[in-house]
């Protein structure tokens, strides 16, 4: 009897151990546990130490409530304009409440991957090839407003949702390429055109601005020109003047200075002719002789001579002197 009484207390306590622990549970952080009584949810258990109603209460649901990732696989989308392209994506899921995720929705990751590759389709069918390869950012938003929209009722909030490849066929891909390499070309050609085109207006304005300066400068000189010129008639028309004087007041000197300075003027312009080969002299070289005589005298009269008594000139005997020139000679 008392063998049977120590095996009652061993069952006994058995039985009380095994209670508590039926009683009492542990939830990680990051998950919640949703608690049925008789097959219907009654509360959740949240992080920490809880305590439920051992053999009546039971665990339903261990639900994550943490940020999820869900792999969205590929799958072909024919586009507005009928071109098939190869699409992937991720989307980002998060419960924010565990017993409508457990009992709203049957297998949640299944639901969202299938509502999320639904609406993939539905998105990216209605816009053309070139948008759905430069609208990703229009893409994602658009996907995450339909399907978040569409998971609320589940508890679940898509807090994301990326496009990440977007393979067009390889015939297409061909295409493109040529597309782009003949529009790059294109701009090169337009650029190179431009360059020449810029090139041609800065040298047009720097033959223009040379031309100007060309014409300025010509004007200056002709200006100066006709200075010189007008200085030289002025000085001209004063030697005439003096000459005039000097003649009407009966002194031939300055008239023969002057007579002998054109005739050295004139022999020294033929002399000097680039296309003069031979140079004819005078015959009546006497005549070139009193026209040294008289400038000699306009020297000796100019340096202080004048009171000297003066010698005897020499009287051309040639044409020079209004005599007939000799045949002979």
């Amino acid at each position: 009897m008392l063998i049977g009484l120590n095996l009652f207390v061993v069952v006994l306590l058995v039985l009380a151990i095994a209670t508590i622990f039926a009683g009492v549970k542990t939830v990680p952080q990051g998950y919640q546990y949703t608690v049925e009584r008789f097959g219907r949810y009654t509360r959740s258990l949240t992080p920490g130490l809880n305590i439920i109603i051992p053999f009546i209460d039971r665990i339903g649901t261990r639900m994550n409530m943490m940020e999820q990732v869900l792999d969205v696989p590929t799958q072909e989308v024919i586009t507005r304009d009928n071109a098939t392209v190869a699409v992937d994506g991720i989307a980002f899921f998060q419960v924010f409440d565990a017993p409508r995720a457990s009992y709203e929705v049957a297998r949640l990751d299944l639901a969202i991957l299938a509502l999320t590759t639904t609406n993939i389709r539905t998105v990216m069918g209605a816009m053309d090839l070139d948008q759905l390869l430069s609208h990703r950012d229009e893409i994602n938003e658009r996907l995450l407003k339909v399907v978040d929209a569409a998971a609320a009722p589940w508890g679940v909030k898509i807090t994301r949702i990326e496009i990440k490849d977007i393979v067009p066929p390889a015939d297409l891909v061909t295409a493109m390429a040529r597309q782009m390499k003949a529009e790059r070309e294109k701009r090169a050609v337009v650029l190179e055109a431009e360059g020449q085109r810029q090139s041609e207006i800065l040298r047009a304005e720097g033959e223009k601005q040379g031309q100007i300066l060309q014409a300025e400068g010509r004007r200056e000189a002709a200006f100066r020109d006709a200075e010189a010129r007008e200085r030289l008639a002025e000085a001209d028309a004063k030697a005439t003047q003096m000459l005039s004087a000097a003649v009407a007041s009966g002194d031939p000197a300055a008239l023969n200075y002057y007579i002998a300075e054109k005739y050295v003027k004139a022999l020294e312009a033929m002399a000097t002719a680039p296309n003069q080969k031979t140079l004819i002299l005078p015959y009546e070289a006497t005549a070139v002789i009193g026209s040294l005589a008289g400038i000699a005298e306009i020297a000796r009269g100019a340096f202080g001579e004048a009171g000297a008594p003066a010698r005897p000139r020499m009287r051309p005997t040639g044409p020079a002197a209004g005599a007939p020139a000799d045949s002979s000679a």
